[in-house]
C-alpha cells in the first residue's frame, strides 16, 4: 500500500523508516504475511499458509500488545479476526478506505514492527497510472504488459480498471481498490479467452472468463492481481478462493478456469524467471 499517513480516502500507504537497527530484529516475510491474510479467512479451518505461521505470529504478537488482538488469537492463523485487528490498527494510524483493509502494507508494517521486527521480501503496488483509458497501479500494469508479451504482444484492453468504488454495481465492490481489471473479449474465440486467462494467471492473476449467464455482465475476462495490498475486501476474497481451487463467484464453486502450477504471485513469477 502506498499513499500518505493523512490516510484520504481511497489512498494506500506510504513508506516511512524503520526506528530501530533492523540487523536485531526477526524478519517478518511481507510475501507470505499478505498471501495468509488472502487465503486464511476464506479456509473452512484453521490451517496455517505455507510459509507464513512465523511471519503471522510476529505481526499478531505485536497486534496483541497494542490491544487489538486477543491472546488466544495469536495462532499464526491470518484469520477474519486477525484482519480486523489490522484494520484497526490500520485506521489508528489515520488510514480510511482502501487504505484501512486489514491486508498488512509496507507503512503500516513497518510500523507495528518498530523495534520488532524488520520486513523482508516486501511489495510495493506503486503509482496509479493509466493502462489504456484506465486507472490500475504500476505493479498491475507490469502484470498486464508482461502478459500481453507472453501472447505474442496480443494487445490486452481493459472495460473496467482499478480504484473505482461505485464505477459497476455488478462488480460487487471488487474494483473499489487496486489490483483488479475486467478485459474486453471483443473478437476473442473460447480458446482464445481460455489461453488469456492461463497467462494472465502465470504472471499472478487470478483471473476467470465471465459469462452472462454467471451474472448480469457481458462475456469478459475478471482479473485480480494476488498480494496487491491495494486489493478491496471482495477482491481479496476473490483470491483467497482462487488459492483454494474456487470460481471466485459467490456461489463458491469449483474453478472453472485452465490451472495453472505452481500458483505464482507477480513476484513470485519474476524470480522464477532469473
Amino acid at each position: 500500500m502506498l499513499a500518505s499517513l493523512a490516510g484520504t480516502a481511497g489512498a494506500s500507504e506510504t513508506s516511512v523508516a524503520p526506528t530501530a537497527d533492523a540487523k536485531a530484529l526477526p524478519s517478518v516475510n511481507m510475501e507470505a504475511t499478505v498471501k495468509a491474510a488472502q487465503i486464511d479467512p476464506r479456509r473452512p479451518n484453521n490451517n496455517f499458509t505455507p510459509g507464513a505461521k512465523a511471519s503471522v505470529l510476529l505481526v499478531e504478537r505485536a497486534l496483541r500488545d497494542k490491544k487489538l488482538l486477543a491472546a488466544k488469537y495469536v495462532d499464526g492463523h491470518y484469520g477474519t479476526t486477525t484482519v480486523t485487528a489490522f484494520t484497526k490498527y490500520q485506521k489508528s494510524l489515520g488510514y480510511k478506505g482502501v487504505a484501512a483493509n486489514g491486508l498488512p502494507g509496507k507503512a503500516s508494517l513497518t510500523k507495528l514492527g518498530a523495534g520488532r521486527f524488520k520486513l523482508n521480501h516486501v511489495i510495493v503496488p506503486g503509482a496509479r497510472v493509466k493502462y489504456g483509458r484506465y486507472v490500475v497501479n504500476t505493479r498491475t500494469k507490469k502484470m498486464l504488459t508482461e502478459a500481453s508479451r507472453l501472447l505474442g504482444g496480443r494487445k490486452i484492453v481493459l472495460d473496467q480498471g482499478s480504484y473505482n468504488p461505485g464505477g459497476d454495481p455488478t462488480s460487487k465492490g471488487t474494483h473499489d481498490g487496486g489490483g483488479v481489471v475486467d478485459i474486453s473479449v471483443k473478437g476473442m474465440n473460447a480458446a482464445t479467452r481460455t489461453k488469456v486467462v492461463r497467462e494472465l494467471r502465470r504472471v499472478g492473476f487470478a483471473a476467470w472468463v465471465r459469462s452472462p449467464r454467471q451474472g448480469n455482465w457481458p462475456w469478459h475476462i475478471h482479473a485480480t492481481a494476488l498480494n496487491d495490498t491495494d486489493l478491496s475486501t471482495p477482491a481479496q476474497h476473490q483470491v483467497g478462493d482462487y488459492y483454494l481451487g474456487l470460481n471466485g463467484l459467490a456461489n463458491r464453486g469449483k474453478d472453472d478456469g485452465p490451472k495453472v502450477k505452481p500458483i505464482r504471485t507477480w513476484e513470485e513469477y519474476l524470480r522464477a524467471r532469473r
